[in-house]
Order: C-alpha cells, then sequence, then structure tokens
C-alpha cells in the first residue's frame, strides 16, 4: 500500500509537472506566435521601408539631376550676369563718352554762337555808325543846298526888283512885256523843283 501511495504521489507530482511543461510550453507558443507576428509585421514595416527607401533614392536621384541642372543653369546666370555687367560697364562708359563729346561740341557751338553774335554786334555798329555818318553827311548837304538856295533865291528876288525898278521908267506896254520878261527869266533861274513847287510854273 504504500509503494501504491508513493507511486501515486509520483504520478501526481509528474502530472503536476507535466501541466506545467504544458502550461509553459503553450505560453512559449504564444509567446513565438507573438514573436512570428511581430516577425511578419517587422518584414512588412521592413519591406514598406525598402518601398520608401527606394522612393528616396529615386527622389534623391531626381534632385541630384535637378541640383546638377540648378548649378548649370545657376553657373550659366553668373556667366550670362558677369558678361551683362561688363556690356553695362562699356555701355556706360560709351554713354559718359558721348555725354563729354556732345558737351564739348556744345560748348563749342555756344562759343561760336557768342562769336558770330559779337561779330554780328560789331558790323551792326559799324553800319549804324556808317548810316549815322551818311545821315549827318546828307543833313549838311541839305544845309548847304538850303543855303545855296536862299542865296539864290534872295539874288533872283534882287535881279527882279532892280528890272521892275527899271521897267517903272517906260511905257504901259513895254512894262508888261518887259514883265513878263523878267518873269521868264526869274523863272529859269531858279531852280526847277522850287519852281514847281513855289510858283507852280514848270519848263
Amino acid at each position: 500500500m504504500e509503494d501504491s501511495g508513493a507511486i501515486l504521489a509520483h504520478i501526481s507530482s509528474l502530472k503536476e509537472m507535466l501541466d506545467q511543461v504544458n502550461e509553459e510550453m503553450e505560453a512559449n507558443i504564444e509567446i513565438t506566435r507573438e514573436i512570428e507576428s511581430s516577425i511578419v509585421k517587422c518584414e512588412e514595416i521592413e519591406a514598406d521601408l525598402a518601398t520608401r527607401e527606394a522612393d528616396l533614392i529615386k527622389t534623391s536621384a531626381i534632385l541630384q539631376f535637378d541640383t546638377v541642372g540648378y548649378v548649370t543653369v545657376a553657373a550659366d546666370l553668373k556667366a550670362s550676369v558677369s558678361t551683362l555687367e561688363k556690356e553695362l560697364c562699356c555701355l556706360r562708359m560709351k554713354r559718359d563718352e558721348i555725354v563729354n563729346e556732345m558737351d564739348e561740341k556744345r560748348g563749342a557751338f555756344t562759343t561760336l554762337c557768342l562769336e558770330f553774335q559779337k561779330e554780328i554786334d560789331k558790323r551792326e555798329d559799324c553800319e549804324v555808325r556808317s548810316l549815322l555818318l551818311e545821315k549827318d553827311s546828307l543833313e549838311h548837304e541839305i544845309e548847304l543846298m538850303d543855303k545855296k538856295n536862299n542865296v539864290l533865291k534872295n539874288s533872283v528876288l534882287a535881279f527882279v526888283e532892280e528890272i521892275l525898278e527899271d521897267l517903272h521908267s517906260s511905257n504901259s506896254g513895254q512894262q508888261t512885256l518887259s514883265g513878263e520878261a523878267a518873269f521868264h527869266v526869274w523863272i529859269q533861274l531858279l531852280p526847277e523843283d522850287y519852281a514847281a513847287s513855289h510858283v507852280g510854273y514848270g519848263h
């Protein structure tokens, strides 16, 4: 009986140990399943990351290509800017030269205009002086002519008066003929302009 009880106790102990092992095995299986599930998830994540990595590599290649293009364009732009700056500098220099040349020509033209104006003023002054001198000369000649006309007029009047006095000693018929003759003589002795304007008689 004691041996049977010991065997039963040993069997019970082994059963407990077996149950414990089964529980541990089930726990390990559960853990294994969780690990496998985690591995699957990790593989999915890895595949997704690989896809993302490929996309990123592709994007990086595109960006690198674009960057090379941008660098090339930037270099071309810098070269173009440098060329434009040189051309602009040359244009500014040409503009400054043209402006200076125009200023010099304008100054020379202004000087020529002033000299021309001075020359015209001198000529006008000379012409005015000449005209004034000519005017004075003509006025002097007119004054001399007036004096000569007055002297001639006085001489003619004296001559006529003398003739008229001589006529008083003659008869009336002879007086009339002698008076007309004396009048014709007086008219002939007077200047034509003076006789036409003052006497109303011409040749």
